[in-house]
């Protein structure tokens, strides 16, 4: 049976790919981030006014969330 080492040590890079690799992780984060945020909304706003109340919102604290801070 042959076995695979499947980890290796990180060559060496120069700090540029590190720094570029962080930022496209960053940026990956934000739109998920913004994507959550995107279908959360978008389920309250299909629940009824006694709905939103039953699980204490209401329409306006749905429209008035500052989705950017999650």
């Amino acid at each position: 049976m042959a076995a695979f080492d499947t980890t290796r040590p990180m060559a060496a890079t120069p700090a540029f790919a590190g720094g570029l690799m962080k930022r496209i992780a960053n940026a990956f984060g934000a739109f998920a981030a913004w994507n959550d945020a995107r279908v959360t909304r978008k389920s309250l706003s299909k629940l009824s006014p006694r709905e939103l109340e039953d699980i204490g919102l209401s329409l306006a604290d749905v429209d008035d969330m500052n989705w950017s801070r999650r």
